[in-house]
């Protein structure tokens, strides 16, 4: 796990979580990186997209972070296989926006519910400090009770739900809009 957390990350993140080592992505990791997203297109609403992408589209967002300096992170488990990642991404071009970014987190679907997702949001927030930023938004549909839980629990809060704004899986979908001010 990163070192350097502070304190208002949870200090209880599941113990078979904690063997997963948390580490900046690479190039080579983007095959597992998409992998764990077109399930979750695919299978979920934690994405409303319809289609699952390319290795070209998430090598273009890839590049387009380490371009912007937006980190990504992946966790890998003790065999070396990753089990999940994460993500700041720009919140909106617009200059007045610039202190401002939105998350992701994502974790195979073998590896949820065992604290990955905790691993993986916690040096999401360090490094929006480090980056000066001054906001995290989290946009999650809002019947994804773990992740609404998740991110309550590294102090996120609720500020409001937009509903009835996607459709996926031939049914209507509320997001909820979760901040933290870092």
């Amino acid at each position: 796990m990163l070192a350097g957390l502070d304190a208002a990350v949870p200090a209880t993140l599941n113990a078979r979580a904690m063997n997963c080592e948390v580490r900046p992505a690479t190039c080579d990791d983007l095959p597992a990186v998409l992998e764990i997203y077109n399930h979750a297109v695919l299978h979920t609403t934690a994405s409303y997209d319809y289609e699952p992408r390319t290795l070209e589209h998430r090598t273009a967002w890839f590049e387009d972070h380490q371009r912007t300096g937006h980190p990504v992170f992946v966790a890998e488990d003790a065999a070396g296989t990753v089990v999940g990642w994460s993500a700041l991404n720009r919140y909106h071009d617009r200059m007045g926006y610039r202190f401002t970014t939105e998350n992701s987190v994502y974790v195979a679907e073998a590896a949820r519910g065992q604290g990955v997702g905790g691993l993986l949001l916690a040096p999401l927030i360090t490094s929006a400090k480090e980056l000066g930023l001054h906001a995290i938004i989290a946009a999650i549909d809002a019947q994804n009770e773990a992740s609404v839980r998740l991110h309550a629990k590294f102090g996120f809060e609720k500020v409001g739900l937009f509903r009835q704004v996607g459709y996926k899986f031939d049914r209507w979908l509320d997001v909820v809009y979760m901040e933290r001010i870092v």
